[in-house]
């Protein structure tokens, strides 16, 4: 399973920081990294099409097997032709294997050296996923790349718990990598460990001894303080190769994309930019912006102006502003299509950045105008939190 050289392809490096910029050839097409994949659970992210996505530039999305397993179930997506076919995106798409939607059903699921028995949180019918199970599942759906069964606890799990969940991962890393077919997916391996640097080395060792095509840092953006989780990811990273991809799961607010790429980090994902949209915070480079404030009742240009996205090309801040005041659902599409044109504008001038080797003068401008207010911090806290939620334990092992 080893990746040939042509598949990842490093292009530049940054002097002074971890940055670097990267062709990944996957099945439906080649990616350039840094890469933000924004989340489509359920075969859709909320409120918009694909064709919205097209223009925004996104070039690659995360949908959940969990999810697509319980509804619609992937027989249904097979028999579609896969899930590109059934959503009619034709670009990447990557798989998370589930596993982390299973841990956080904390009382209704129960782990075991075979795999995880849970029960729907759709209608409480009773379920089971083993590494080959997800493989199985992944590869029905069809996705580029596919995630390895993991075990997942909350960053603030005891130190015990860690060190279970990490021997759990390293063991289904082994099964998933045999049951897992030659067929052009790239399965990648994930690395646990929660907030202790030992384990995460550990976890690495343990998990790139496989040669797994890329690698993931899972765990993480659980509610822990961001300086914790910055110290992790470095820990974690020195001991990831230098040659293959690797991906923060779950990271994906704009300072923190700017950061990660600064240490090394290829791909992100995360909710956050379409949830906060469907919520009036829109992304500017000075900040996010509270658009249900009266302030913008009045405001006739766009919520940022010289931006080129949809929303800011044909509709002012007032108008916006009147959307969600009125509860008009046009507000969630026009919100979701700004936060994320913002997203991959913000990659693609990191990427120049790194390219022109100027990224630090970059991290530097950019961390400087882009202002988080304590309402920032707060909805953020709330998501971690929302991440992490009922992750305190694992039921006993039959």
């Amino acid at each position: 399973m080893a990746m040939a050289d042509s598949l990842f392809k490093i292009t530049h490096h940054c002097d002074g920081t971890g940055a670097r910029v990267a062709g990944l050839a996957l099945l439906h097409g080649k990616v350039t990294t840094p890469i933000f994949l924004p989340v489509g659970t359920q075969a859709t992210v909320k409120s918009l099409d694909t064709a919205d996505l097209e223009r925004i530039g996104v070039r690659m999305l995360l949908c959940n097997a969990y999810h697509l397993y319980l509804r619609p179930g992937i027989g249904v997506i097979a028999k579609a032709g896969g899930l590109h076919s059934f959503m009619k995106w034709p670009r990447p798409i990557l798989t998370d294997s589930g596993g982390y939607q299973v841990f956080s059903l904390s009382s209704f699921r129960k782990l075991k050296e075979d795999g995880v028995v849970f029960r729907s949180h759709i209608d409480g019918s009773e379920h089971s996923i083993t590494p080959e199970s997800s493989m199985e599942m992944q590869e029905g759906l069809g996705a580029d790349i596919i995630m390895a069964l993991d075990v997942c606890p909350g960053s603030d799990a005891a130190r015990d718990k860690q060190v279970e969940a990490m021997a759990y991962t390293a063991r289904w890393a082994v099964r998933c990598r045999e049951a897992h077919r030659d067929n052009g997916q790239l399965l990648f391996g994930i690395i646990q460990g929660g907030t202790y640097p030992d384990l995460r080395r550990e976890s690495a060792q343990q998990v790139t001894a496989l040669d797994f095509p890329g690698y993931a840092i899972g765990g993480l953006s659980l509610g822990e303080p961001k300086t914790t989780m910055w110290e992790i990811v470095e820990a974690t990273v020195q001991h990831m190769p230098a040659g293959k991809p690797r991906y923060l799961m779950g990271v994906g607010s704009p300072e923190d994309i700017v950061e990660g790429i600064s240490r090394g980090i290829d791909i992100f994902d995360s909710a956050l930019p379409t949830r906060v949209a469907r919520n009036g915070a829109l992304y500017t480079i000075a900040g996010r912006r509270n658009i249900r404030r009266a302030d913008f009742r009045e405001d006739m240009s766009p919520v940022e102006p010289g931006c080129g996205c949809y929303t800011c090309g044909n509709y002012s801040a007032a108008y916006l502003h009147h959307l969600f005041r009125s509860e008009e659902l046009l507000a969630y599409r026009l919100a979701t299509i700004h936060n994320l044109y913002f997203m991959q504008q913000l990659i693609e001038q990191a990427r120049a950045a790194i390219a022109e080797n100027t990224f630090p003068q970059f991290r530097s401008s950019f961390l400087e105008t882009y202002k988080t207010t304590d309402e920032d911090k707060r909805i953020e806290q709330k998501t971690a939190a929302l991440r992490g939620k009922k992750r305190e334990d694992f039921p006993a092992i039959d």
